[in-house]
């Protein structure tokens, strides 16, 4: 029976007490296998001292529990330059692995459909999946000696370098990665240990550390700090002048803040002075809030972990009442008293407190008497370091402008907590003061359900229900906007829920506006802004009215019309736009109203003009985009424009990303009357949402399209435009609108002598009458489609013509015929060099042969076909492709293999919304199971 995993440590003989698996130490990959390891080292034919199969074991296990695609493997095994058979032989090596896991306990290796994946049952089965878990616990843990005793269990783990011995540069790679964590873990332990007083223990261990990372900062502030605590003050001063030094001579830098703190507190007096009055434990809390609702995972990230907090996020979001809440449930864990001040960050009056201002209150409620409170700033920060230095103490820090006016507030240990609020996100509080962050988001629905049931009662909610799910939607769960609304229902009694709704669904933030500025939404929210300029407003306000959901920055720059970095970062400061992915930007629905009643105090041009700038880059860089993925697509002719189309390395990613706000820019395009503009939005979308299956917006974006087509007076544009809705009724089965538009397209083009879009008409009516199952019809519509694009020289769509004929003759029974043309379609695929046409014959090509009873040969060519659909991103037909997969996976005998492709063809059928192949896989899934 195997024991428990793999070891990575040093041979062990087999006699020796079995031991967890380790993940690190001499790579010689031994399973320690009881009963089963022959006296030389054999076992079940797999030669443990081959690198490339101990590279196999490594590459799976260090990823354990996640696929791991087989060309990844080789290339950790063999590098970039693979040999001839690298994927064979990683096959053979799997295989030789998996006979000698067969019996292990709770070790697997399987196939899916990313790649191979060895499985485990616990965190025990790989030790660096264990390490990972400790560590994490430990860091979680408020418990010191409980964080300590984890991270020493954790760095136990450890048998010298990870994967020493493994050869390769993955294994370099990952070598140095993983010994980064283990420095990381001992920082955190070290750090753990200088809080209890465990200095002078330290000292040699850190000196050993210092020689081997002289420019490691945490390291030299830990060694500073160990000295200091052996009573060896003058060499941690020296030491730390050595330390400058080298960094100024090396780098050309000065030590960071850290380090200079630790610094200045060595060369401080370190007796703290004694307070002078007396004054009871100071209690500065207000009131908790009386009807908090949810962020039981905020609440849950704050109860983790001590130390610095800076919770940030927009006006209104309840940061306050979250700081609040946390602190009343907890203050039995602070006896030396609980501190709070409003910094009055964005108050309406324009006038921050000042930070000595606070400190001096501070001191005072600490027993300071007002003539002994120093007048400089830094001397009262000292103070106050010193006077609560060691004290377990709560601070909470309201409204903060930015790290500068907190920053004297801070205590210097590590013994208090501190609890910063503000609209700002304060990045050099995370970088200079270690402080954590908590990017506070609005309410969940039910969360937003609930603070209005705690407002109104119950009865109210339950009575006005429509009401109050209209008012949580329109609301957005921005709390300070559910309190104004259940304020406003309470103070007018006289309305019903249904009108105050109303009047907010009309007038938007202004319906929530008031004399008293506490009190009012547009008033709050103007405070974010208050110290931005003309222009940082004015960018504010134009964001207000783009469409789409969110905006990346090239967007941004054409809609604002100058660069914007600067200004989003202002933006995203003062918590008014999120940065919710890299270079991409959002803003809450409720502030997003708010900047578009800005954007109408702008002139009509002024707004005009930013949103066609926004078009217009929309437009030309999807048209760019269309052009990467089908560059055998025939051209329409855009009006030039000064639009600074980007680099798009991945056209299909771009589109991905841009896809929702494609959408609303051809509705904006069409509410302003820009025709041209809103067709070829559908024009430029077509292939891509083709690909991806959208075939509920692909039909939107062409109803909208006709729409436009009809002013623009161009009988091509109508043909095109007839056939393409067509083409969309036909992916949704509706086949009386699919045929209607289609032979519509068909007469336009044969009127006007277009046979091109005369012969793309008949291809697409072929498609139609195969889902109406006269596959004869469809088969005379594809064979004069064929004749006329013969006639017109199109070797594209020759091809296509050719292999849909093929196809249709297929589905006839016509083998022969059938195969004779979708190897001369092939051909000319590859001669054009049209990668997805060639696909969807390989798909053709695969149905034949099935049919023909070569089941074989079908899935071979079913996997060179699923192999181009993945290559461009066309998830539609890889479904239907990975369905027909399965068919012949199952006739020859590969069972697993085919509940695999089906599987993977379910999860995109259900992503795709195809209902009927969605119940047709599970039926045979179903049925497949039960045969087994």
């Amino acid at each position: 029976m195997l024991v428990k995993a793999l070891c990575l440590v040093s041979v062990v003989p087999v006699d020796q007490p079995a031991e967890p698996a380790l993940l690190w130490g001499g790579v010689r990959w031994v399973l320690r296998l009881l009963g089963e390891v022959s006296a030389d080292g054999d076992s079940g034919g797999l030669d443990l001292g081959a690198a490339k199969q101990r590279c196999v074991l490594a590459a799976l296990a260090v990823d354990a529990n996640r696929p791991v695609p087989l060309d990844r493997l080789a290339v950790r095994v063999w590098g970039a330059d693979l040999p001839v058979r690298a994927r064979a032989t990683v096959h053979s090596y799997i295989s030789r692995l998996r006979r000698v896991l067969a019996a292990a306990d709770g070790l697997t290796i399987a196939r899916r459909a990313g790649g191979y994946v060895l499985e485990t049952r616990s965190a025990g089965d790989v030790d660096l999946r264990l390490f990972r878990d400790l560590v994490a616990q430990a860091r979680a843990e408020p418990d010191d000696v409980e964080s300590a005793r984890q991270l020493t269990e954790a760095l136990a783990l450890w048998r010298g370098d990870a994967l020493s011995g493994l050869p390769g540069e993955w294994a370099e790679s990952e070598r140095e990665r993983l010994g980064r964590e283990r420095l990381t873990a001992e920082h955190d332990l070290t750090d753990i240990r200088l809080r209890s007083g465990h200095g002078p223990d330290l000292v040699p261990d850190l000196a050993s550390r210092t020689a081997e990372h002289p420019l490691d900062e945490r390291v030299a502030g830990q060694y500073l700090l160990a000295l200091s605590q052996a009573g060896r003050g003058a060499e941690a001063l020296e030491h730390y002048g050595r330390v400058r030094a080298r960094l100024v001579d090396e780098l050309g830098t000065e030590p960071g803040d850290a380090l200079q703190e630790i610094h200045r507190q060595l060369l401080a007096d370190p007796v703290p002075p004694t307070p002078t009055g007396s004054a009871a434990v100071p209690r500065q809390l207000p009131a908790a809030p009386a009807s908090f609702v949810g962020r039981d995972s905020e609440l849950a990230q704050l109860d983790a972990t001590a130390g610095v907090w800076c919770v940030a996020g927009a006006g209104g979001i309840g940061k306050t009442w979250l700081a609040l809440r946390w602190a009343a449930q907890h203050a039995d864990r602070f006896p030396d008293g609980q501190l709070f001040v409003d910094l009055r960050g964005f108050a309406a009056d324009d006038q921050p407190m000042d930070s000595a201002e606070a400190i001096r209150d501070f001191l005072e409620a600490l027993g300071v008497e007002p003539r002994r409170v120093p007048v400089a700033l830094h001397s009262r920060a000292a103070l106050f370091r010193s006077l609560v230095a060691g004290k377990r103490m709560l601070l909470v820090l309201d409204n903060a402008v930015d790290t500068d006016h907190v920053a004297p507030l801070l205590p210097g240990g590590g013994t208090c907590t501190v609890l910063v609020t503000s609209r700002n996100r304060l990045p050099g509080l995370v970088a200079r003061h270690a402080a954590r962050h908590l990017s506070l988001d609005v309410l969940s629905a039910a969360e937003a359900r609930a603070l209005l049931t705690a407002r109104l009662g119950p009865a109210r909610v339950v009575a006005e229900a429509p009401a109050v799910a209209r008012m949580v939607a329109l609301c957005g769960g921005l709390p300070l906007a559910l309190s104004l609304v259940a304020a406003n229902a309470s103070i007018r009694p006289e309305l019903s829920l249904d009108v105050l709704a109303d009047e907010l669904d009309e007038r938007g933030p202004a319906a929530l506006a008031d004399d008293d500025p506490g009190a009012s939404l547009p008033a709050v929210l103007s405070w974010s802004y208050r110290s931005f300029t003309q222009a940082d407003v004015t960018a504010f306000a134009l964001l207000g009215i783009a469409p789409g959901p969110d905006l990346g920055v090239p967007a941004v720059t054409h809609l604002i019309g100058f660069p914007v970095d600067a200004v989003l970062a202002r933006l995203t400061r003062a918590s008014l736009v999120v940065e919710h992915a890299p270079r991409r930007y959002r803003m809450h629905d409720v502030v997003r109203r708010h900047a578009a009643d800005l954007a109408r105090e702008l002139p009509d041009q002024v707004r005009d003009t930013a949103l066609r700038r926004l078009v217009d880059f929309y437009l030309h860089t999807a048209r760019k985009a269309d052009l990467q993925l089908n560059p055998l697509r025939p051209g329409i002719a855009f009006d030039p424009v000064e639009v600074d189309v980007p680099i798009l390395p991945d056209a299909l990613a771009w589109f991905d990303a841009e896809h929702a706000n494609l959408m609303a820019a051809q509705r904006a395009a069409a509410q302003r009357g820009w025709h041209r503009a809103t067709w070829q939005f559908a024009w430029v979308l077509t292939a891509y949402q083709q690909r991806r299956g959208h075939v509920h917006e692909r039909l939107a974006a062409w109803l909208t399209g006709l729409a436009a087509a009809e002013h623009l007076d161009d009988p091509e544009i109508a043909g095109r435009t007839h056939r393409l809705l067509g083409r969309a009724y036909t992916n949704l089965q509706r086949h009386d609108e699919a045929v209607d538009h289609l032979n519509r397209a068909a007469d336009l083009a044969e009127q006007h002598g277009d046979r091109t879009n005369q012969a793309r008409a008949h291809y697409e009516l072929a498609r139609v009458w195969e889902q109406l199952q006269g596959d004869a019809k469809a088969l005379t519509h594809a064979k004069h489609a064929l004749r006329l694009h013969r006639a017109v020289g199109d070797t594209v769509w020759v091809a296509r013509s050719l292999n849909q004929v093929g196809w249709y003759s297929a589905r006839l029974g016509d083998h022969e015929t059938a195969r004779a043309h979708c190897e001369a379609a092939l051909a000319l695929h590859r001669a054009n060099a049209d990668p997805e046409a060639e696909a969807h014959t390989l798909d053709s090509l695969g149905y034949i042969a099935h049919q023909a009873g070569q089941p074989r040969t079908a899935a071979e060519h079913y996997e060179e076909a699923l192999h181009l659909f993945r290559r461009l991103g066309e998830t539609y037909q890889e479904a239907s492709t990975l369905e027909s997969l399965g068919h012949s996976y199952l006739a020859t005998g590969q069972v697993a293999e085919a509940r695999i492709a089906w599987q993977e063809a379910l999860a995109r059928y259900e992503l795709q919304g195809r209902h009927d192949e969605e119940k047709r896989i599970r039926e045979r899934l179903a049925a497949q199971k039960d045969v087994s």
